[in-house]
This record gives structure tokens, C-alpha cells and sequence, in this order.
């Protein structure tokens, strides 16, 4: 992962994180506001989650070696999943605690200068989205048509869905408790900011199961999408000495590098020789077609009817000219 992209994103995300959570803790310790404390915890948690990222990135691109002969890609699905399910987790359930228990001692938390806070709360708000809008810039440059909840469901790199979702959810809890702090101020009733304090939490909760699925199923492994297979296959079958694809399966080692393992069907009559030139062709045009294809097992065979090969799932057979 690089400076550019999704690297880009995080350090953005980072240091506006750093800075907002010190003025949202300094407004929590001049109002006594809980909204302003649960904000608190919201950005060092963002902070602590970028960190956590950035770390990823870093271990990913470790070479290789004999314990891991599959490199160390996945680094990044870990890191995004600790993000995803313990820091949002912690920040959610303290947030959760505080807020119910505002709730039954409301009338004892009166706040104090609450122009602070809130003043704070606007320039937080305005830190936060321009964190967003990098983090939209970066995502448009890689999700392509896709629309925003496709492209979270459905993208390889982590850091980008999760920074896009941390935004989201910081903007978001920013105006609950704007609005939990100011309904406190006009009222003089402290039951709306605990309310706000509430809701950070159950907000943070949320998007840590949204995460926690998604991140968990890159880290279980997905294969390849739709149309990078039909490309594969495409390659495949477009080599003459190729009879038939007789299965597939890939596998993505990490964001950037993608696993094909395949048997593929020659002639009888062919030589040994042939059929290896013929391999190392039809690997450099599955590279050519899907160049994060980078580890390629392919494995010849002559075909024979389906109930030889009872893992058949991709048979395209060639027409005889």
C-alpha cells in the first residue's frame, strides 16, 4: 500500500483524527459534556484505527520466506479486522455505558461553557469532511461504476472501505452530539446529551458488525470476481493448444495478488515439451488479462467424460475444426 490511494486517505484521516479527538477531549474537560467524552474516545479510536492500517500496509509487503511461501498480503484483512471489531467495539460499548448511565443520573451533569464545545464540535465537523471527501476522492479512482454500497461489499483493498465508513460514522456522530449538547443547552436538561452520548455508541457498534462481515470474509478468502474469471477463462481458452478448461479456482492472497490454480485439457498425441511451452503461454496471457494474477498453477490433463472429474465446475469445450 503506497503513500498514493488509500495510504493517502489514512494519513488524512489520521492526523485529522489526532487533532479533533485533543479538542474534543479539552471541550469535555471544560463543559463536563458525556456526548463530548464519547466523541472523545470516537476520534482516539479513528486514530488508533488509522495506526492500526498503516501498520498493515507496512507488514504486507514483507518478502515471502519459508513459513509463509504465499508472502504476508493478508496483513492487511488482520489489521482491518482488529479495527473493525475491537476499536470500533470499545469505543461503541464505552460509549453505550456512558450514555445509559447519563441517562439515570441526567439531572446530576450540568454542563458548564457549552459554547465550547460546541464551537468545537463545528470545527470538528469541518476537519471530518475533508478527511471524507479525500477518502471519496481516493475510492472514486478504483471503484470504477460500481455504486458506494457495492463497492464496500464488494473491494479487496480494505483501507478504503473502512476509512469511508469511519468518516461516515464520525460525521455523523459529530452531529449527534451537536445536537445532544445544544438541546442541553437551550433545555438545561442533560437527558439530551446523554441521549446524543447513546447514540454514538449504538452508531459505533453498528458500523463495527458492518465491518467485522465484510473484513471477515476477505480474511476467510474470496476468489476472484466475476468478470476478472471470465477473463481468465477467456485467456485460457483462447490458446489453440487448450482443448478444455476442465476446473478452476482462485484465490486472493492479499489485495493486490490473486492465486489461479486450473486443470487444463491437451491432445493425447501431444509432446511434453509442447504441453510446458504451451503452459507458460497461457500464463503470460492470463497475467496480460488479469495482471494481479500473479501465482499461477496450471495443471494438464486430458480430458474425459464429467464423472472422471468429479470437481469439474468450469468445462468449456472447443469445437473440433
Amino acid at each position: 500500500m503506497s503513500a498514493s490511494g488509500g495510504g493517502r486517505a489514512i494519513i488524512a484521516a489520521l492526523l485529522a483524527n489526532l487533532g479533533i479527538a485533543v479538542a474534543k477531549f479539552v471541550g469535555f474537560l471544560v463543559s463536563g459534556s458525556t456526548s463530548m467524552l464519547a466523541e472523545s474516545v470516537h476520534s482516539l479510536a479513528d486514530t488508533g484505527n488509522q495506526g492500526l492500517l498503516l501498520l498493515g500496509g507496512r507488514k504486507s509487503r514483507k518478502r515471502a520466506d519459508d513459513s509463509h511461501p504465499f508472502g504476508y498480503g493478508r496483513e492487511r484483512y488482520v489489521y482491518a479486522f482488529v479495527v473493525s471489531i475491537i476499536l470500533f467495539s470499545v469505543g461503541g460499548v464505552f460509549s453505550i455505558y456512558e450514555g445509559i448511565e447519563k441517562i439515570q443520573h441526567a439531572n446530576d451533569h450540568a454542563l458548564e461553557n457549552p459554547i465550547v464545545p460546541l464551537v468545537i464540535l463545528v470545527v470538528a465537523i469541518g476537519l471530518e469532511s475533508f478527511s471524507l471527501r479525500t477518502a471519496i476522492r481516493e475510492s472514486n479512482h478504483v471503484r470504477g461504476k460500481q455504486g458506494w454500497i457495492s463497492f464496500i461489499r464488494h473491494a479487496k483493498a480494505p483501507e478504503l472501505p473502512v476509512v469511508l465508513l469511519e468518516d461516515v460514522a464520525a460525521l455523523t456522530g459529530l452531529v449527534f452530539a451537536f445536537a445532544g449538547v445544544g438541546l442541553t443547552t437551550l433545555t438545561h436538561n442533560g437527558i439530551f446529551d446523554a441521549i446524543g452520548t447513546l447514540l454514538i455508541g449504538l452508531l459505533l457498534v453498528a458500523v463495527a458488525v458492518i465491518l467485522g462481515i465484510e473484513t471477515k470474509s476477505l480474511l476467510v478468502g474470496e476468489g476472484a470476481t466475476a468478470s476478472d474469471v471470465d477473463k481468465i477463462r477467456a485467456a485460457i481458452n483462447g490458446h489453440a493448444d487448450v482443448e478444455a478448461l476442465i476446473h478452476m479456482k482462485t484465490l486472493y492472497l492479499g489485495p493486490d495478488e490473486l492465486l489461479v490454480a486450473a486443470k487444463l485439457a491437451f491432445a493425447k498425441s501431444k509432446k511434453l515439451a509442447d504441453v510446458a511451452s504451451s503452459i507458460n503461454a497461457v500464463e503470460a496471457a492470463i497475467r496480460e488479462a488479469v495482471p494481479i494474477a500473479r501465482v499461477i498453477y496450471l495443471e494438464p490433463d486430458v480430458y474425459m467424460p464429467k464423472s472422471a472429474h468429479p470437481t469439474t465446475d468450469a468445462i468449456v469445450i472447443k469445437s473440433s475444426d
